[in-house]
């Protein structure tokens, strides 16, 4: 189902590249939006798209009585939209993944730490002028047995892992829209998509925040600016899981363990 490379594509001069800031100084670069490795059609995108839609409803509507059973929508969650991208791309759509360095994992903290900050500092500011809405996620985890436990950090892990597939997919399909489509630069291309994606994702934890608009889209939809971050300028989506994961389970552990701690009194 995949298109041979578009000949009036051609991959970004330098020039056309953020400072070191935002990308790393090396030739490490998104894929599908210019012909490499493949090309999508406008169509292919759309369905792409569509499959990280249907994987979450199918996360957020499946019954998870409990943290084994979660285990089950979370993980198609994940394999839905792969499994959708390897039918367009074939061999290709492991593009969004690259082998991890040391460089890499101290890349995942700093964007942890990072977020924790933003998302912390926002969250002041919207307490400031609203009410905001807990995460349930963890309220009763910590009075569970421990292979539930341990399931909630394992199902958490696979979650967060298609949160990143549910976020960078919408993102490599507006910026090849915005590239190939409507030929804006590539910067300004990436800019439109990083919006765009964060704005999405931000939409979809408005349920988990009791519709709470502000707080979803300001301090949700912040954060994700930030990890979003880590995957522009590393082009792997290892990485910014990576920081997505250091990121909740810094926010999960204290409440699990204060829960479990006022069960065993």
């Amino acid at each position: 189902m995949s298109e041979t490379a578009d000949p009036d594509l051609s991959p970004a001069p330098g020039a056309e590249r953020f400072g070191h800031l935002i990308e790393r100084r090396d030739d490490a670069d998104f894929p599908f939006y210019d012909g490499e490795p493949t090309t999508l059609s406008v169509p292919q995108w759309i369905l792409a798209w569509v499959s990280v839609a249907v994987g979450i409803a199918v996360l957020m509507f499946t019954p998870q009585p409990n943290n084994l059973v979660a285990l089950i929508p979370r993980t198609l969650f994940v394999v839905i939209p792969l499994v959708t991208l390897a039918l367009i791309t074939r061999p290709y759509w492991t593009a969004l993944f690259r082998r991890v360095t040391r460089r890499d994992v101290l890349t995942m903290f700093g964007f942890a730490v990072l977020t924790l900050a933003v998302s912390s500092s926002l969250a002041l500011i919207v307490r400031a002028f609203s009410d905001t809405a807990a995460n349930e996620a963890t309220d009763d985890v910590g009075s569970l047995g421990v292979i539930d436990v341990i399931a909630f950090y394992v199902g958490t892990g696979i979650q967060l892992v298609g949160e990143e597939i549910f976020t960078m997919i919408p993102l490599l399909a507006v910026l090849y829209i915005f590239f190939a489509k409507v030929k804006v630069s590539r910067r300004t291309a990436i800019v439109v998509a990083w919006i765009v994606s964060s704005l999405w994702f931000g939409a979809a934890h408005l349920p988990t925040y009791d519709w709470n608009v502000a707080q979803a889209f300001i301090v949700i939809g912040g954060a994700r600016v930030v990890l979003t971050l880590a995957y522009i300028r590393t082009k792997n989506l290892w990485v910014s899981t990576g920081a997505h994961v250091i990121n909740d389970w810094t926010l999960f552990t204290p409440s699990i363990i204060q829960n479990a701690a006022f069960v065993a009194i």
